[in-house]
């Protein structure tokens, strides 16, 4: 029991961290735009993050959980390698400010701690592969929509001066980012009610098939909007000015993206990188003013980070599989 406690504690650990990853990722348009101070735009992604339970299922929670390894090969070891190898990904890539994907550094550690335990076979490929392939369609679908919205609001505000739909946006930009942190809380979070419920069901400690206990969603989603709360602000630099420099109108139609592309992902019980999501959303609001407009270099790199993640951790989850296995 005490060790069920202890990787509790780690997962929650890791939700702390991916809350404080992703911070940027909720804020970083509202801070660039200016229309809230970092301190308080924090607290208010924060909230939104914590109350997404109310507003959601708990599809992604059940995928992660079932549907990337086998249940039947979740044991304590696995669950340990694949919290650490994500943990300790999440933390370099942070530290020189690379807004890696926590949930993708979460399943690729699953994915090596899982397979280091009982081989290839444990892979639910097809978790696996829609996962993977979100790699892809979710920046994609951020950056379509994001297109698409900046246009149509040009065309709306054609005859409205630009003082006055700066000003207009900027109030709607509450709405937007606070859609968007719903739905960053609402995908995010179940990632690690997944592990902790398939934890639980390893040590016979849930009745009546898989599910999330109530006192789980809380915890998850509390953890993450304390991480939130203390932000990563190396990370929120990065998004928020160095790929394009954002007005509020641009901010809205980039948070919009992203929430539509959340909620539908969330719907469906897919697990997506929310900051490939609205990276995808930012690139494509500067693009949609001029090509020039997007640092592409920054962009690429940032690329990179994203095709590195999930191999890089689920090198380290197989290490700490290992190493849990010689020190436990």
């Amino acid at each position: 029991m005490l060790l069920l406690i202890c990787l509790i504690a780690v997962a929650l650990t890791f939700d702390f961290l991916n809350g404080r990853n992703d911070a940027a990722n909720s804020v970083a348009t509202i801070v660039s735009t200016r229309v809230l101070a970092p301190r308080y735009a924090v607290a208010w992604a924060a909230f939104f993050n914590f109350i997404a339970f109310l507003f959601f299922g708990l599809h992604v929670a059940g995928t992660i959980g079932t549907g990337i390894v086998a249940a039947g090969s979740i044991t304590d070891q696995v669950v340990f390698g694949a919290l650490m190898g994500a943990i300790v990904w999440n933390v370099g890539s942070g530290y020189v400010g690379i807004p890696s994907s926590s949930s993708h550094a979460l399943i690729g550690g699953l994915v090596g701690a899982g397979v280091a335990h009982a081989g290839l076979h444990v892979i639910v490929w097809t978790g696996l592969g829609k996962t993977i392939g979100a790699i892809f369609l979710a920046p994609t679908m951020g950056l379509v929509i994001a297109l698409l919205l900046v246009l149509i609001v040009s065309w709306a505000f054609l005859r409205v001066t630009p003082a006055r739909a700066d000003g207009i946006f900027r109030k709607v930009q509450f709405v937007s980012a606070s859609l968007y942190s719903l739905g960053h809380g609402g995908n995010d979070a179940q990632k690690t009610m997944g592990i902790i419920a398939a934890l639980l069901a390893a040590h016979h400690q849930l009745s009546g098939g898989f599910h999330v206990p109530l006192w789980v969603v809380i915890s998850c989603n509390g953890a993450m909007a304390l991480g939130t709360l203390l932000g990563g602000w190396r990370i929120v630099h990065t998004m928020g000015s160095r790929i394009t420099r954002l007005t509020p109108v641009q901010g809205v139609c980039a948070e919009t993206a992203g929430s539509i592309t959340l909620f539908v992902a969330t719907h469906f019980g897919i697990p997506v990188s929310t900051t490939q999501t609205i990276t995808g959303a930012i690139v494509g609001v500067g693009a949609a003013r001029r090509a020039s407009a997007v640092r592409w270099n920054v962009a690429q790199d940032i690329l990179i980070a994203w095709v590195l993640t999930m191999p890089a951790a689920a090198l380290c989850g197989a290490l700490f599989y290992f190493a849990f296995g010689v020190f436990v």
